[in-house]
């Protein structure tokens, strides 16, 4: 059979269609080989993060854990890795010392209860493992000390059993009325305090300090406070009424009922006045705190409570509403020190030991318990008379007629005796360093004749003037005394040696020393000779002159 040129053309052109469709079948063939083995590298990448993911997530982590004793406990199986370094910081930023033994956290100072550490540890993983989960973990945690927290300050507790301080959580330490801490044989949260609840010990109160761990610090004192079971309310105090009551301490009430309960919202009255302030210490206990001077020194406090209550420790079932301490007096030497130094002594002072008095705490303190020092005197020309009297540490006239300016230039009252408005306003002119500065003056009468009045200030004889004492019937007394009245002019009457009575109006630059006795002017036609009924007379001109320098307090002796 003969084939046409037309078919010859279709068959070539079939041939090269079937070539064509066989080499897009190759091509597809061997894409779709290329996608499997794309999908097979990415199907084991995929495999293999997710191998990788499982390790770590399931790989033990390092833990810090709560210790009975340690500041932490470090959880981490052995084949999980070792921890290489632990830094521990404290809220602060520095850095505290710690040591890890036999995966024990400890440190290595005294640290305070309620502190917030950051501990950051490094784990180094062992080697097989490092290249599917790594070769190091470092891991941070927070780390709060432990405090100890009494459950109760106050207790009622059945006559003939055991005292005990009850704590929140154990504690591995405790101190008792601030003696050396001890420390326990294992924590624990109820601590007997060695005292059985009878007799004397009925009832009481002490000062508890404890810590959590062994490594803290103890924390503040707790007042802790036992009664015994009684129908009626009973009041504890700090100090006992009828003691000492230092001039700064706190006074407390503790109660056996709630404050609230017994006085609702009325408040003990205490006299004297004193500033300062009363607050709520707990659900138990009212204190007093004195303002900056204290209750004063040498004062009387009396306490009168708005409920009779029972004293505790007392005999009987007597109640009573009132209570009353006795704040020890300043000392003379401490008085005689603060006079010196703000120049209201013909002495100075100077402490062996320089120390800082600027604080009503310090001058209370010192008050009671002065400090070593040593007294010189200003002045190199010191009257014999003026010298003599002088008696450190003791009382003394020149003691005396200090006390008695100070008093009348503070505009106290003259009693020449430092009482607690004295110390109060003493004290608040020492740490102010208010210095008088006028000097000191001092008058010595000779009775023998011819008679004189001399005038001594800062360090001379200023005037001598001839001057009239009393008469034999009526003589001017011997002896120092201080001014206590100064008046520029005035009326001067008393009875005369046979019974009439006299009444001088007029008569100036008056200085009474001793009773009706006083150094003044009058007119007389001669001086120097007994003529008076017991003053001590002098011109008009002298006694001008000496008026000055003679105000309350200023120290008048007499002699022969």
């Amino acid at each position: 059979m003969r084939v046409g040129r037309s078919d010859a053309k279709r068959g070539c052109l079939l041939h090269s269609r079937l070539v064509i469709v066989n080499e897009r079948r190759g091509k597809r063939r061997r894409r779709g080989h290329a996608r499997v083995w794309v999908l097979t590298a990415a199907s084991v990448i995929v495999l293999f993060a997710v191998l990788v993911g499982l390790a770590l997530l399931s790989w033990p982590q390092l833990r810090l854990g709560a210790d009975d004793d340690a500041l932490a406990r470090v959880a981490l199986p052995g084949f999980a890795g070792k921890v290489v370094t632990v830094d521990v910081r404290s809220a602060a930023g520095a850095r505290l010392p710690v040591q890890l033994r036999q995966g024990r956290l400890w440190p290595l100072q005294k640290l305070a209860a309620g502190e917030r550490l950051t501990a950051v540890l490094t784990v180094r993983r062992p080697g097989w493992a490092g290249w599917l989960v790594g070769y190091s973990e470092r891991r941070r945690f927070t780390i709060e000390t432990p405090r100890a927290h009494l459950s109760a300050s106050w207790l009622q507790v059945k006559p003939g059993t055991a005292v005990t301080a009850a704590f929140e959580q154990p504690v591995s330490l405790v101190s008792l009325a601030g003696k050396r801490p001890r420390q326990l044989t294992s924590p624990r949260a109820v601590v007997p305090l060695g005292i059985v609840a009878s007799g004397s010990h009925g009832a009481g109160s002490i000062e508890i300090a404890a810590a959590a761990r062994s490594w803290e610090r103890l924390s503040a004192p707790v007042l802790v406070s036992w009664f015994p079971w009684r129908p009626y309310p009973q009041l504890l105090t700090d100090p006992t009424p009828g003691a000492t009551l230092a001039p700064g301490k706190l006074l407390t009430l503790t109660f056996s009922d709630s404050v609230s309960r017994l006085l609702g919202s009325r408040h003990p009255r205490l006299s004297p006045a004193t500033p300062g302030r009363w607050r709520l210490l707990d659900t138990h206990t009212l204190a007093f705190q004195p303002g900056r001077f204290g209750f004063g020194l040498g004062a009387k406090v009396r306490v009168v409570l708005p409920q009779a209550v029972h004293i505790a420790g007392s005999s009987g079932r007597k109640l009573t509403r009132t209570l009353n301490w006795q704040v020890p007096a300043g000392s003379t030497l401490r008085l005689q020190q603060v006079l010196a130094q703000l120049g209201w002594l013909p002495l100075s002072w100077r402490a062996k030991t320089p120390f800082v008095s600027i604080t009503p705490k310090v001058q209370l303190a010192t008050a009671i318990s002065p400090p070593a020092g040593r007294f010189s005197w200003r002045y190199a020309n010191i009257p014999a008379e003026l010298r003599n009297l002088w008696r450190p540490g003791q009382p003394n006239a020149i003691t005396t007629g200090a006390v008695m300016m100070f008093q009348e230039r503070h505009g106290l009252p003259v009693d020449a005796l430092p009482g607690p408005r004295f110390w109060r306003t003493l004290i608040g002119d020492a740490i102010r360093g208010k210095f008088r500065a006028d000097g000191y003056s001092y008058v010595y009468v000779h009775r023998d004749l011819p008679q004189s009045l001399n005038l001594w200030h800062n360090g001379r004889v200023i005037l001598t003037s001839p001057g009239n004492t009393g008469v034999p019937a009526a003589p001017t007394a011997l002896g120092t005394f201080p001014v206590f009245e100064h008046i520029p002019v005035g009326t001067m009457s008393g009875t005369n040696p046979n019974g009439s009575h006299y009444k001088d109006p007029g008569i100036r630059y008056i200085s009474y020393f001793h009773h009706g006795e006083a150094i003044h002017a009058f007119t007389r036609a001669s001086f120097g000779t007994p003529q008076s009924l017991g003053c001590v007379e002098l011109p008009l001109a002298s006694a001008a002159k000496v008026w000055p320098y003679t105000p309350i307090g200023t120290l008048v002796t007499i002699e022969n």
